[in-house]
């Protein structure tokens, strides 16, 4: 199993493709949702990605302050159907929430989670603070992480 991150001008057309393959293969196909998956902010992202034997099995991605939010956010997080309650989606959550620490410096982290998946979130370390609200077409939540003081 290998973790990548890397900022959009460093990844290799290869990595590209495959992390927004399962990004449509999930959102697009498997939820169909017919929003535009690939949203220009993919350029001022820092992705992270879990990939093994060839194959990317959970993704997010980590946008600065500004960019989604008035917070460090991630977003698009997704894991590959067959490998779901494997445990990569909460490696990668861990390692977006370390990278949007040592990278942005956050304190607060926020995301915008479907509905259906607050609980797996809520074992990240994320609360809810919003009503439910409707984001192409799926009910939805914002959720925010803060870093724990001592």
């Amino acid at each position: 199993m290998e973790v990548h991150v890397k900022a959009f001008a460093d990844m290799t057309p290869l990595e590209l493709y495959k992390c927004a393959k399962l990004r449509v293969d999930v959102f697009v196909c498997e939820q169909e949702c017919l929003a535009p998956e690939l949203d220009d902010r993919d350029q001022d992202a820092v992705h992270v990605w879990i990939e093994e034997d060839g194959r990317v099995e959970a993704y997010l991605r980590v946008l600065d302050r500004g960019v989604e939010s008035e917070y460090v956010a991630l977003g698009r997080v997704v894991t590959r159907k067959e490998t779901r309650g494997k445990g990569y989606g909460a490696m990668v959550m861990q390692e977006g929430i370390r990278v949007a620490r040592e990278q942005f410096h956050a304190d607060k982290i926020y995301l915008e989670a479907q509905t259906y998946a607050e609980g797996f979130y809520m074992k990240q370390g994320f609360r809810r603070i919003s009503e439910e609200f409707i984001l192409d077409g799926m009910p939805h939540y914002k959720m925010l992480w803060e870093e724990k003081e001592n």
